[in-house]
């Protein structure tokens, strides 16, 4: 019984994009993207707080072969890449394809017909050749269970849900976290509200923000000469690569890069914070790179302000009028935003229940027996699946790195199957037993193992201490290897055949 797709890809952000543009150079044309929310462009769908901006410099946060030469400053706004992720999709003909506001359950791998059954809410079932998870790493908002938080009688927003009618003027407000969203939530809020308190469990590594508006004159340029955009992309990309991978996955080589990043972001809140005691508050007590930092030139100097006080109390609970911090101090509010980020490991890997051969369930595997992922896109006994958000797969500080490395494995493995006349492929045992041993022991050397991060409360480690997140390799090495990786790593099927399974 033929499949309904060729392929079914989950979530329409960038990364499901990316996806189906290479399904489409690939011949898999009759394919469908499930997408929960209403429209496209995943978490610059959903998050339009005030102050959202890309915090990765615009010529390296899109796709290298759709390069837009018209945005209009270094780190572009939200809006600006909601509108990018809107050209794209009609430029390559992805809209067509998308269904949106479907929910996806789950999906199981059907053994006898060899094809992925997709359950939808509602009870619809579709079926696909090929199964690709495109959920995004920071897709699952999370609410810490504070208790009483039921009981609190004024606003309470979620960044992830901002109300762009909500007014924040005169409002005595809170914002609980002090991540990348509150970094650039924080400053915009300050400047409305009648009283801010930030509350903050961790501090944050900051550094300035080179930020400028693109002139018109070279906005021009980029359309004009693409050359001209690739050599600032490259730039940029280096400069990112000299942070990541020496000063961060190579760390225990290259100390003093690590250590001058944060001498930077040390004299950065010197400069802008007056208060002693404060600037040791949002002084963070982990290495620099534990925890993701990022960039502003507005929020330390938020605290200089009166109306503005940062809290570093643990919160006890939360009433009707106000939080209640664990010294029994009672901070009295009318407006709560919450600022606490995603649930990436307890609900998002994977975002779906996904059963494959023999009944086993990816989330318990994972949860069982270490979060792994061959090459970060494939599992052994999922066949005909590709999970574009997995453990080891973050390559690079910007995530059209990793989208580009997996459509070109895509590209190698479909076709090798397309000359092997295949319609099946699943990644043998012993490859996978082999990548996780070598970006183990790569992560060794990083600053998550030789540095001191226990403090970061990051979200790159797992419930289990690793920090199985990103890939331990230069953009470079990691492309090089979605284009060379060993075929010999994959067992292939043809029609009614299942794959030969590897030790």
């Amino acid at each position: 019984m033929a499949p309904r797709y060729d392929a079914v890809v989950v979530g329409a952000g960038f990364g499901g994009m990316g996806a189906g543009i290479q399904l489409d150079r690939l011949g898999l044309s009759d394919y469908v993207i499930l997408e929960r929310e209403n429209d496209l462009g995943g978490t610059w769908h959903v998050n339009h707080y005030p102050g959202l901006a890309v915090d990765i410099a615009s010529v390296t946060y899109s796709y290298s072969f759709e390069p837009n030469p018209y945005w209009s400053r270094l780190f572009a706004p939200g809006a600006e890449l909601k509108k990018y992720a809107a050209h794209v999709a009609d430029k390559y003909g992805l809209r067509r394809r998308m269904r949106f506001g479907v929910v996806v359950d789950g999906a199981r791998w059907d053994v006898d017909q060899e094809h992925w059954v997709v359950t939808l809410a509602g009870g619809e079932t579709i079926t696909g050749r090929y199964l690709l998870t495109a959920t995004g790493f920071l897709s699952q908002p999370y609410t810490p269970p504070f208790p009483g938080i039921e009981s609190f009688a004024g606003k309470i927003i979620h960044t992830t849900a901002w109300e762009d009618d909500f007014d924040l003027t005169g409002r005595k407000a809170a914002v609980i976290g002090t991540g990348a969203t509150a970094v650039q939530l924080v400053p915009e809020a300050a400047a409305k509200v009648a009283e801010l308190t930030v509350f903050q469990r961790t501090p944050i590594w900051v550094v300035p923000k080179v930020d400028v508006p693109i002139p018109a004159a070279v906005q021009k340029l980029f359309a004009r000469v693409p050359a001209a955009q690739k050599a600032a992309r490259m730039v940029n990309t280096s400069l990112l690569e000299a942070v990541m991978v020496l000063g961060v996955l190579h760390f225990d080589r290259a100390r003093p890069l690590n250590r001058a990043a944060g001498l930077l972001a040390k004299a950065h809140l010197r400069v802008q914070v007056r208060d002693k005691e404060i600037r040791r508050k949002l002084t963070p007590h982990y290495d620099f790179g534990c925890k993701r930092p990022t960039f502003s030139n507005s929020y330390f100097a938020v605290f200089n302000r009166p109306d503005v006080r940062l809290e570093t109390e643990s919160i006890d609970h939360i009433e009707a009028d106000g939080i209640v911090t664990a010294d029994g101090r009672k901070t009295e509010i009318d407006t709560l935003i919450l600022a606490t980020g995603f649930d990436l490991w307890d609900v998002n890997f994977p975002a779906i229940e996904i059963i494959g051969r023999d009944g086993r369930d990816l989330g318990k595997w994972w949860r069982d027996n270490r979060f792994q992922a061959y090459e970060g896109i494939t599992v052994p006994e999922f066949p005909n699946f590709l999970s574009l958000n997995s453990p080891y797969s973050y390559s690079g500080l910007s995530y059209f790195t990793t989208i580009e490395a997996q459509m070109k494995h895509m590209g190698r493995l479909f076709g090798e199957m397309r000359r092997r006349g295949a319609q099946t492929f699943e990644v043998s045992e012993a490859a996978n037993a082999r990548f996780l041993a070598e970006v183990t022991e790569r992560l060794g050397s990083s600053v998550f193992y030789a540095g001191d991060c226990s403090t970061a409360r990051s979200y790159y480690f797992n419930p289990h201490g690793e920090a199985a997140l990103l890939r331990p390799n230069s953009t470079v090495s990691t492309h090089r290897r979605a284009v060379g990786f060993p075929l010999a790593d994959y067992t292939f099927g043809s029609g009614a055949e299942t794959p030969a399974r590897s030790a």
